[in-house]
């Protein structure tokens, strides 16, 4: 564990969390696999799917880092769950250069970023819909990350501008 719940990068692309989560419809389950930047708040990297699989979180690895392309030494910090710990995705880590940590066995406070995130994400957003299907909670999922959250929503700790506001105005500042 090498954030010890210490989450204060001073700038993006330094600390990133992962976790799952998974959401109810008519057909069964869905799983998301979910990465957020905790510098800007920014969903940088998610994945969707009917298993909770190493794959899947692969996926959302690989869209962090497709759009993101973080500096070597970047920390991924997750729980210990079986996907996170697979060793494809940590080859994948060590091959990217970024550095894995991992929570205490059960103890949600050490990823308490991107376990606000799902609270946030089914408080605002998927509480108020009954999904019949899995392509209608993907769809309701992808508007409010893409479109919402990452772009519309303001946040408190960032001065009351939306994560992408925030990555933009650091990266206009820093040069």
């Amino acid at each position: 564990n090498l954030l010890n719940q210490t989450f204060a990068p001073t700038a993006p692309n330094q600390v990133w969390v992962a976790d799952l989560t998974y959401v109810a419809t008519q057909e069964g389950w869905l799983y998301l696999a979910g990465i957020k930047d905790v510098y800007t708040c920014e969903i940088v990297g998610y994945a969707m799917g009917e298993r909770m699989t190493k794959e899947l979180t692969g996926k959302a690895l690989f869209m962090a880092l497709r759009s993101q392309r973080p500096p070597a030494g970047l920390i991924h910090h997750s729980d210990r769950g079986s996907q996170y710990c697979a060793y494809d995705y940590r080859v994948i880590q060590e091959q990217s250069g970024l550095k894995s940590s991992m929570s205490r066995k059960g103890n949600c406070y050490d990823n308490a970023p991107m376990e606000s995130f799902w609270g946030t994400l089914k408080n605002e957003s998927l509480s108020h819909y009954r999904f019949n299907n899995r392509d209608e909670a993907i769809s309701v999922i992808r508007e409010y990350i893409e479109i919402f959250y990452n772009r519309q929503r303001r946040h408190s700790r960032l001065g009351n501008i939306s994560p992408a506001a925030f990555r933009e105005k650091y990266h206009q500042m820093a040069a």
